[in-house]
């Protein structure tokens, strides 16, 4: 789609008229019946507390970055996975990253967001979900097992101590499978973390974002680094989405401490991906950007 609106082809000619005939005299106008109104259906009842919370974090965070405004999905999965919508030359900052191929799925498995595949869930191995380190960038080793898997206790220091039992609880509680995580430095002293979090379903992991994670125009949960607060990133391309998946990116307030950490969060089905960027002094936006977007596109 381009956007434009199709030409409005020219209007016949109108036809002839026929000789007019005698004039008879004109009848009486009939009564126009007054308008009926319709009927205003009953009120919908009231949804949940949980169910309330949540639509009123993801509609702030609609309304913030306009994904649904426009009315239909940026075809970014059409485009080379390096070229990012929104961004503005290759000479911007961004960084190269290995060519993109989706994970080969299991005999028989259904994609993620397939009819039939009620609970979103995605069926590829979670570490080959994972997005690639870019050229030039050092590996941060993954503190787990094999496969880039980690326990819940790395995911969890990346948030403030006093939350992390609470955390970890419910992510027992509420279906938790496994996290892969992937790190590295850049040649600049960018660091970059990135966690998967996959549930037994997508209500599990809706859960367990709507409790903890939230959507508000704040972070309710400020990643570690964060000194005072980190609202929404409103220099994040709105145009940018992947159907069937949800973001929400912060960008930490000034004044900072010693580094500049922004972070984002990733909904996809029976996923949450966490990505953490940071960087002593200044955080460029635009690597930050392309890694959320990259990443998104693998989970979708």
């Amino acid at each position: 789609m381009t956007g434009q609106m199709p030409e409005t082809p020219p209007m016949p000619p109108l036809p002839e008229a026929p000789p007019a005939p005698a004039p008879e005299p004109e009848p009486e106008p009939e009564a126009v019946p007054e308008a009926v109104p319709e009927a205003v259906p009953e009120p919908a009842p009231k949804p949940e507390r949980r169910g309330l919370r949540a639509a009123l974090r993801w509609t702030a965070a609609v309304l913030v970055f306009g994904s649904l405004g426009a009315g239909v999905a940026y075809g970014i999965t059409e485009q080379t996975r390096t070229d990012v919508p929104g961004l503005s030359t290759k000479n911007d900052g961004r960084w190269v990253y290995p060519k993109l191929t989706m994970p080969v799925l299991p005999a028989g498995a259904e994609l993620p967001f397939d009819k039939g595949n009620t609970g979103r869930i995605h069926y590829a191995s979670l570490s080959a979900l994972l997005l690639p380190a870019p050229e030039g960038a050092k590996a941060v080793p993954a503190a787990g097992g094999g496969k880039n898997l980690v326990s819940a206790d790395r995911f969890l220091a990346e948030y403030p101590e006093e939350d992390r039992a609470g955390m970890k609880q419910d992510l027992t509680d509420e279906g938790l499978l496994d996290i892969a995580a992937r790190g590295w430095t850049m040649p600049d002293s960018t660091s970059t973390r990135i966690y998967l979090v996959r549930f037994r379903s997508s209500a599990f992991a809706d859960s367990f974002f709507v409790n903890h994670l939230g959507g508000d125009l704040d972070a309710t949960l400020p990643v570690i680094g964060v000194e005072e607060n980190a609202p929404f990133d409103e220099a994040y391309p709105s145009v940018v989405m992947v159907p069937s998946t949800e973001h929400v990116v912060y960008d930490e307030a000034a004044p900072r401490g010693p580094l500049h950490v922004r972070h984002a969060y990733i909904t996809a089905g029976d996923t949450i991906a966490l990505i953490v960027q940071s960087k002593k002094g200044t955080a460029p936006a635009v690597p930050f950007h392309q890694t959320v977007v990259l990443q998104n596109q693998l989970l979708g």
